[in-house]
């Protein structure tokens, strides 16, 4: 007796009523109303992924309008009769499946445009199935438009095609449009397990998980890669000879090598790698785990929790490495393997290439974003604005009003000031621009004599300006725990303050000490009323004397209604300041 044929899952189970169609519910109850209804397109276009049942649809539909159980066309075809036979068969003279690939040439189109011309032969409809259509050439599908677009009543046109954007839009406008769509895994899943029973295999759901996920949403890529896994697994099905036999790194595997390289123990970590590498695990598969495990990581920290879409049962996720990296350093992770995956062709070895990248893992948990440093900085500056976060001074904790405060010039030698209490021999320390440093000798003091060493030291520091008008300060005091410098000269005032800070650096080099410097601009009290107020304010911010130039005879001009003409000297004019230093 000869052995009957093997029939491989993908054709053993495939659908032959709507209902059994799995993951196209649209497509079903659209079609099933349609033909409830009579409404019977002449051409249908099927798009989607490749194994979802497009062609299985085709057929089905195909059934439906010829089956001979009723009189009109029938959402449940029966199966039975000799038309749903030689359909499922592929029999049929009257259903006609077309390769799209195979015949692209506009001639094959003539054919069929001949072809039509002649009614089914024992159907009420005869139907074309032109599968992958998206492969017709241009002149084919203008010599199909006219066709389609007004066939005999009793032809219809059926269009599979996975990649539906080639599909001219010509010949999209002329039909009802279906699309479909993956299938989610827990309905692979279900299939599995009705296939391995048929089988009397038994299958652990781990396993028939990793197969659900393998075959990325098509059934027919599951139902595929379930007949290979049965044919090594003999009557039961495990997750662990499907990694022994077909090279898989896993889940788990991944998960301790990345484990050992975020502790810093490479020596393990390389050693688990090797590990894989000689188990026969291509790099390929390794570095295609690897991000597989990064991208999980990355979904169940963003508070994904559907096993479906995360690719990986809750309990296999370590909760220790989703604890120890943050979302940026997963997707940072996840990214590198990536570029890897994709620049792996052109390594010297891509097993150096894998080993450096997971010794590279090691510093994952320092790495950071350039956004996340802005956003601390900008944390740490308003936690310093609202008084949240202390800065140390030297001696105590100083809480920063502001952060305008803190950001104000700074003597570069501040020097508290001792508190002239005697009963109470402890040092209170106030703000940085009021008290004395504890390391000023008492005793030390400034006088008008030594501005020329101050001027000497403002020339080494190249501060010549400052150095010059040095000769302007009228008088030295010391008050409040500083030296006051005046002077009757806002010229002078105006340029030593703006090098105030310059100028408390070059006493600190002249005397060896650090004490507070404060410059102070003393008024004239010996002004001219007779002056109009325009030129006191010129005298007021250039300094020197007002004089009265004219006429010779100034009893004249006065008695006269010509108006007196003022004029302004200053001091360098009358010779009292130096001449300025060659680098002015």
């Amino acid at each position: 007796m000869a052995q009957q044929a093997y029939e491989v899952t993908a054709t053993r189970k495939r659908p032959q009523q709507f209902d059994k169609l799995v993951g196209q519910d649209f497509v079903v109850s659209t079609l099933e109303n349609a033909i409830k209804e009579g409404r019977i397109a002449h051409a249908y276009l099927f798009s989607g992924p490749r194994g979802v049942g497009k062609t299985s649809s085709a057929r089905l539909l195909a059934k439906a309008l010829n089956c001979e159980s009723d009189s009109k066309p029938t959402a449940h075809p029966c199966g039975e009769c000799d038309s749903c036979k030689a359909i499922a068969q592929g029999k049929s003279v009257d259903v006609i499946e077309i390769d799209g690939a195979s015949n692209t040439s506009v001639n094959d189109i003539r054919a069929i445009k001949d072809e039509v011309m002649y009614p089914p032969q024992s159907s009420r409809y005869k139907i074309y199935i032109i599968d992958e259509v998206h492969m017709l050439s241009t002149s084919a599908f203008n010599a199909l438009l006219k066709t389609i677009e007004e066939p005999p009543e009793y032809i219809i046109f059926i269009f599979a095609t996975t990649e539906l954007q080639k599909v001219p839009a010509t010949i999209r406008s002329r039909c009802q449009q279906f699309r479909f769509h993956l299938i989610g895994q827990k309905e692979i899943i279900e299939c599995l397990q009705e296939a391995a029973e048929d089988l009397n295999i038994a299958a652990d759901e781990d396993a028939l998980f990793w197969i659900a996920r393998e075959s990325t949403g098509s059934m027919r890529d599951a139902y595929t890669l379930f007949d290979q896994v049965a044919a090594f697994s003999g009557d039961h099905i495990t997750l662990a000879k499907i990694r022994e036999k077909l090279s898989i790194a896993g889940f788990g595997a991944i998960s301790g090598i990345v484990r050992k390289a975020l502790l810093k123990q490479q020596t393990e970590a390389l050693s688990a790698l090797s590990e894989l590498f000689e188990s026969g695990v291509s790099a390929d598969q390794i570095i295609k785990d690897s991000a597989e495990f990064f991208r999980t990581l990355m979904l169940y920290k963003a508070g994904v929790k559907r096993t479906d879409v995360l690719g990986s049962p809750l309990d296999e996720i370590p909760n220790d490495i989703v604890s120890m990296l943050t979302e940026e350093q997963i997707e940072a992770a996840l990214k590198a393997f990536l570029n890897l995956y994709r620049d792996i062709r052109y390594s010297l070895s891509p097993r150096f290439e894998i080993e450096l990248m997971f010794m590279r893992l090691s510093a994952l948990p320092l790495l950071t974003s350039t956004a996340s440093l802005i956003e601390k900085l900008e944390n740490m500056k308003k936690g310093i604005a609202e008084g949240s976060i202390v800065v140390k001074a030297p001696k105590e904790a100083i809480k920063l009003e502001s952060v305008q405060e803190a950001q104000k010039p700074q003597p570069s030698s501040p020097l508290p000031e001792k508190v002239s209490s005697i009963a109470s021999k402890e040092e209170h320390y106030e703000t940085e621009s009021e008290v004395f440093d504890e390391n000023t000798e008492e005793g030390f003091t400034i006088t008008i004599n030594d501005l020329p060493a101050i001027a000497e030291a403002l020339r080494k520091m190249g501060k010549s300006v400052a150095a010059r008008y040095i000769s302007s300060i009228d008088k030295v005091e010391e008050k409040d725990g500083a030296f006051i410098f005046t002077t009757q000269k806002p010229l002078a005032y105006n340029s030593l303050k703006n090098d105030e800070r310059d100028l408390n650096k070059a006493v600190a080099a002249a005397f060896g000490e650090s004490p507070i410097i404060k410059l102070k601009l003393e008024e004239k009290t010996n002004e001219d009323d007779a002056f109009s107020p325009q030129m006191k304010e010129l005298r007021s911010f250039f300094g020197g004397n007002l004089i009265r130039t004219g006429k010779e005879n100034n009893k004249e001009i006065e008695e006269s209604n010509v108006p007196k003409h003022e004029s302004i000297r200053t001091d360098e004019d009358n010779g009292l300041n130096p001449e300025p230093d060659e680098d002015d």
